[in-house]
């Protein structure tokens, strides 16, 4: 979040861990987030973003048993890239 083309979100849209106030609460006391940042812990307006995830993780299953590090990268890299061409 500290990147310099990033900005502070003013909603932030998690599901309904525990974890998720008490890690914003310690983000805006230690000034890492917006002090007016609102948390909303909703169940289906974040399933959205995980849908996005599925694909990716129906095609990365099957490469888990590679063997080295980069072969896995650059796989997962690819399965990425494929993912990105069909959304245009």
């Amino acid at each position: 979040m500290k990147q310099p083309h990033t900005v502070n979100p003013r909603t932030i849209t998690v599901d309904k861990n525990a974890a998720y106030p008490i890690a914003t609460r310690a983000m805006k006391l230690d000034g890492e987030l917006w002090r007016f940042a609102k948390l909303r812990q909703v169940k289906f307006l974040n399933n959205i973003v995980e849908q996005d995830h599925r694909r990716i993780k129906r095609l990365v299953r099957p490469g888990l048993g590679l063997k080295s590090f980069t072969t896995a990268s650059r796989t997962i890299a690819g399965y990425e890239v494929m993912v990105m061409i069909g959304e245009g």
